[in-house]
């Protein structure tokens, strides 16, 4: 068979990492600080846990790679209604999970949760989103050349809209940059994040910009894979790349520093890059040399499958284990004090716990695998 026509098991073990890795970093345990790798950056910096949600976007570029290909043939009509179709399905399934359980506990029993207080932006939000715009810029922009440039003035436009619209004190400061004005005018503080005690989206409408460039990368590194093959040349061309990424990402940095919460346009040429040095070395490991003797790669490959419905079921699970009560603790906080904090203090504990959590993620993705269920979106 040519290696053109296969499956690219090395992209599928790409998508289960970043979801096993997500699910860890998002759950840690209670009771102790993680591991500082496994925060995100206050501000600007960089640190691990800052790579998965943009490599999650640069796994559903690669994604498109392939499915793309079903849209040949199609009217624009009915191209238009999949995509919009598929990429508001998956905002309203965020919003839905932010807004879920729908109702809270308080003095005078339960109440419903109203509208007015549930956050409107958000990972999968970001995702349905960016899905909509990259696939819409790649199937009408047909030349290769121009995607290019239309990438280039969103990552350049992005930080001139900063510049331009941001107090001209602090333009990338948290809360006087244009992307939280817009979000406050359009939104409200009520439908922001509150995660770092203040009304501030890390997933705001105007930073959804430069993300857009990291699906549009990652979908023409699937395709340059397709096309190429599983060779050196493939794995020597996406490493050399991804380093010049990483070069022009680090130059940048100097003048708009790398931040994830800002989603800065150097921040996206750094994971894409280091997004295409990973899947190269994921070529050369499984593709190329074949290191699977203990069958390591199906792990990943466990997740992979069913990438949105493991990390959708990851969020709604941890909130159910919030909202149960044990004395004056919730269960998450009750394991970790009488468990996990026992048996290894510390950020240790609070690791194992991640992992633990994790695990049982991956075992209803193990039944959905032996059940051959494939939930797509």
């Amino acid at each position: 068979m040519n290696s053109k026509s296969e499956r690219f098991l090395s992209l599928d073990v790409f998508r289960g990492m970043t979801i096993v890795f997500m699910i860890i970093v998002n759950t840690p345990g209670s009771g102790a600080a993680p591991f500082a790798p496994l925060e995100h950056a206050a501000w600007f910096g960089f640190t691990p846990t800052d790579l998965v949600f943009p490599s999650f976007l640069f796994a559903v570029g690669n994604a498109m790679s392939f499915t793309m290909k079903k849209f040949d043939g199609l009217s624009t009509g009915t191209v238009l209604y999949r995509v919009l179709k598929r990429g508001l399905l998956i905002f309203l399934i965020g919003y839905l999970m932010y807004w879920f359980p729908f109702v809270d506990h308080g003095a005078n029993g339960w109440t419903f949760r109203p509208f007015s207080g549930t956050r409107v932006m958000g990972v999968l939000q970001r995702i349905g989103l960016c899905y909509i715009f990259a696939s819409l810029i790649i199937y009408f922009v047909r030349n290769k050349t121009t995607v290019i440039i239309i990438s280039v003035l969103l990552l350049v436009g992005y930080q001139l809209l900063l510049l331009a619209y941001g107090d001209p004190n602090a333009p990338y400061a948290m809360l006087t940059n244009a992307g939280t004005y817009l979000d406050k005018y359009l939104l409200g503080d009520s439908h922001l994040y509150h995660g770092e005690g203040l009304a501030f989206d890390p997933e705001g409408i105007l930073s959804t910009l430069p993300a857009i460039v990291n699906v549009i990368v990652g979908y023409y590194a699937g395709k340059f894979i397709q096309e190429k093959g599983k060779g050196y040349e493939t794995i020597a061309r996406l490493s050399l790349t991804g380093a010049v990424f990483i070069f022009i990402a680090l130059t940048w940095n100097m003048s708009f520093p790398i931040g994830k919460k800002l989603w800065t346009s150097p921040f996206t040429l750094l994971t894409t890059g280091i997004d295409m040095i990973m899947i190269s070395a994921l070529i050369y490991a499984v593709e190329v040399r074949a290191w699977n003797k203990f069958k390591w790669t199906s792990f990943f490959t466990t997740v992979g499958k069913n990438p949105l419905a493991i990390y959708i079921l990851s969020e709604v699970l941890i909130i159910a284990f919030w909202m149960i009560k044990i004395g004056d603790k919730n269960l998450v906080g009750w394991i970790n004090d009488a468990f996990y904090q026992k048996i290894a203090p510390g950020p240790i504990g609070s690791l194992l716990f991640a992992i633990s959590y994790m695990m049982i993620c991956w075992c209803v993705g193990k039944l959905l695998e032996k059940k051959n269920v494939y939930i797509r979106v």
